[in-house]
């Protein structure tokens, strides 16, 4: 960090008392939606989203390795939490969120917090797609007052009989829902300056919230109990009777990958907005364990840390952990002191802002950039989203992790070597991918088709990679090649500073070898 950075940084430091506590008040305002429609997304109480809200802000708040971050519950779990409670009820819940902070806790600890980001991009946008398809699909019928169908196709293929069904019987909750989404896109297209600051999400309720009370729609609202209390279930051995552990394990193991990777994820892309506050990574985890431990515990949502309620955070002024944990303060203070407005919120007003939510988190122009890197990408983007769909979350990014080790498997196993000859005895071997000893025959071959006395220019300038087989085989070549007269003449490249063990009868000329490129191109 230059000297004008740093000045600049601890400037805002001292500043950040009442920047932070301005930011707190937008990050509560954008998270409070959020928390209780991603509970109706999971099939839980509103409460078991509230108090995950909570604990993201006053305990994971205190201990984050991003301080500028803000966690609390994810739409991108909501599929494996559904599925869970669905299958298996709310009790289960608990002990899977207990076991994936214990496994967050130990990653931690062991320092493996960027391992988590060791994956694909294309997975990871193929898996929020699918999980943005599945949460806009289920939550259509939510928008109606209508229960979600039993899978994701079902979903997606009964919407537009749905659709069709709620124009003809003008149900009431299907407007409440379509105003709400127009006031998600028209307050973010028409807010200025400071009204951009109120959160897109709260207005649309608001607006939901008032037009059903003052029109006296017949549309199902939210249930709220009067005290978070009697939502807390805490776990126990009991469970174990109705449930394998084996089960449990394996719902805990995929919280854990997943809420660690999108939340180490968001934390990179917040120092990117903010560089100067720099992340520690398996501390993050180590917090975030701690923070899923507790919800565990209290029977509540899994959390991660979550790219809105953060670019919230940093876009409104936050400068350190304190906006975040006061954050989590005013969710408190709202469930305890006015909580009973919650049940004024239509259910359609919050299943509109997730159908929004979902429709974000597909986001096409990811294509795009993916295209940028191949075809394959794109490929392996594809069938993480369409396996997720057509089957379920964990076996869509076991797909796609396979694609993605698949096809670097095939690419360090292909190499080209191509034999350019030009004029008089000089001859151009160019290797480009990865020469391997699984590549070890085609390099033997096409060194056989040298003659002998050749000058012979081997160009590294696009391989990859190249391992001790290949290396020695070109050894062993160059000192035989010798003997007939010729040379060996090796252009690095790229390479130079990673391959050891060069003859003393090897020549590095690339001056001469640029040379002949111009004479054979002429």
């Amino acid at each position: 960090m230059t000297n004008f950075h740093r000045a600049t940084y601890w400037s805002s430091i001292i500043k950040s008392p009442k920047q932070d506590f301005l930011a707190s008040i937008v990050v509560f305002l954008v998270a409070l939606p959020l928390c209780m429609g991603i509970a109706i997304a999971s099939g839980v109480p509103v409460a078991a989203g509230l108090i995950t809200g909570i604990v993201g802000g006053l305990v994971v708040g205190w201990f984050a390795g991003a301080p500028l971050q803000v966690s609390g519950p994810a739409a991108g779990l909501t599929v494996i939490v559904y599925q869970v409670v669905n299958e298996h009820g709310l009790l289960a819940l608990g002990a899977v969120v207990l076991i994936a902070g214990a496994l967050q806790l130990i990653a931690g600890a062991l320092r493996l917090g960027r391992w988590f980001r060791a994956v694909s991009p294309a997975v990871i946008h193929g898996m929020l797609a699918g999980v943005g398809v599945l949460i806009l699909s289920s939550q259509f019928h939510v928008m109606l007052d209508d229960a979600p169908k039993q899978n994701g196709l079902a979903n997606l293929a009964s919407i537009p009989a749905a659709a069709y069904g709620a124009l003809v019987e003008r149900n009431a909750a299907a407007g409440i829902g379509a105003i709400a989404i127009v006031c998600l896109i028209a307050w973010k297209t028409l807010a200025k300056r400071r009204l951009a600051l109120i959160p897109a999400p709260l207005i649309a309720i608001v607006v939901a919230a008032v037009m059903a009370g003052t029109m006296g729609l017949p549309v199902a609202r939210v249930q709220m109990p009067d005290s978070l209390s009697s939502t807390i279930q805490l776990p126990s051995l009991e469970l174990l009777q109705s449930v394998p552990l084996y089960v449990l394990l394996q719902a805990g193991v995929l919280i854990a990958i997943v809420a660690s990777a999108e939340t180490l994820l968001c934390a990179a892309a917040v120092e990117k907005m903010k560089p100067e506050v720099k992340t520690d990574y398996d501390r993050e985890l180590v917090a975030q364990g701690i923070g899923n431990i507790v919800c565990g515990a209290l029977g509540a949502l899994p959390m991660t840390g979550v790219i809105v309620r953060s670019s919230a955070n940093v876009e409104s002024g936050g400068q350190t952990r304190s906006s975040a944990i006061l954050h989590g303060a005013w969710l408190l203070v709202f469930v305890v002191a006015l909580g009973s407005m919650v049940r004024l919120i239509p259910t359609a007003g919050l299943a509109a802002i997730l159908v929004y939510t979902g429709f974000k988190l597909i986001n096409v122009q990811e294509i795009k950039r993916l295209k940028s890197y191949g075809w394959s990408e794109v490929g392996v983007y594809a069938a993480t989203l369409c396996t997720i769909i057509a089957t379920d979350l964990l076996t869509g990014v076991i797909v796609g992790i396979a694609l993605s080790v698949a096809k670097l498997l095939i690419r360090f196993s292909h190499l080209n070597a191509l034999i350019v000859h030009g004029e008089g005895d000089y001859c151009l071997l160019h290797l480009s991918g990865a020469a391997t000893f699984l590549r070890l025959p085609v390099l033997a071959s096409s060194l056989d088709r040298i003659s002998p006395g050749e000058e012979v220019h081997v160009d590294f300038e696009q391989l990859d990679h190249i391992d001790h087989a290949c290396m020695d085989l070109l050894m062993s070549f160059a000192q035989r090649h010798e003997q007939t007269g010729g040379t060996l003449i090796i252009d690095w490249g790229t390479l130079h500073a990673q391959v050891h063990g060069i003859s003393e009868s090897t020549k590095v000329d690339s001056e001469s070898d640029n040379d002949l490129r111009r004479r054979i191109a002429a």
